[in-house]
């Protein structure tokens, strides 16, 4: 059990949500997107979202600002949730700006709300959790594009559901985190969607 705990915090480790809520987007939207489209969007997401983070870990590791890729301590959070923020902002200008896919637009201004809501906590030496911001974003987008193309969605928010209370039981078990910073976590990923769903619902 001790191993399946650990796994889950790994494989769903919140440097891969961004890119799968856009894959669930291009899954689940009736609207036609192009192959060539498609591919370019994911290609350059998981270069900016998943293998830059991957590399400046390294490098901060090596610099010994860093010292697990969970980033235990709220100091060891700052530098990195900074380089992210400033990777969000890039993904909302180059790779989905407004004018081409709203949807993931708004989803990255969520996200980006969401990471400098960590940001200041991590400054005030609050360790809210990432893994519950992720998972609680990406649902909350999941549950806005089911309302927003009036589509049931209900087996794959059901799992997701089930993936963010399975995140929640392995940060527990691994002591990585209170209650309250999972529950303020789960707050800092779901709201900023929320609050966006007036711009695209």
């Amino acid at each position: 059990m001790n191993i399946i705990l650990k796994s889950i915090s790994f494989v769903f480790h919140p440097i891969i949500m961004p890119l799968l809520g856009v894959i669930f987007y291009f899954s689940k939207s009736p609207r036609f997107f192009a192959d060539e489209l498609i591919r370019a969007k994911l290609i350059s997401l998981s270069i900016l979202t998943i293998l830059l983070p991957i590399l400046i870990y390294f490098l901060l590791k090596t610099l010994g600002k860093t010292h697990s890729i969970y980033l235990k301590t709220s100091k060891e959070r700052v530098i990195p949730l900074v380089i992210n923020s400033v990777i969000i902002l890039l993904v909302i200008k180059r790779v989905l700006p407004s004018n081409q896919i709203v949807e993931l637009y708004y989803f990255f201004m969520a996200i980006l709300i969401s990471t400098l809501t960590c940001l200041v906590l991590a400054v005030l030496e609050f360790k809210a959790s990432i893994h519950m911001i992720a998972i609680a974003g990406v649902f909350m987008f999941a549950l806005g594009l089911s309302l927003h193309f009036s589509i049931n969605m209900n087996g794959s928010l059901a799992l997701i559901a089930f993936i963010m209370g399975a995140i929640a039981t392995s940060r527990l078990h691994l002591k990585a985190h209170s209650n309250m910073e999972l529950i303020i976590g789960t707050f800092i990923g779901a709201f900023p969607q929320i609050i966006l769903y007036n711009y695209w619902l």
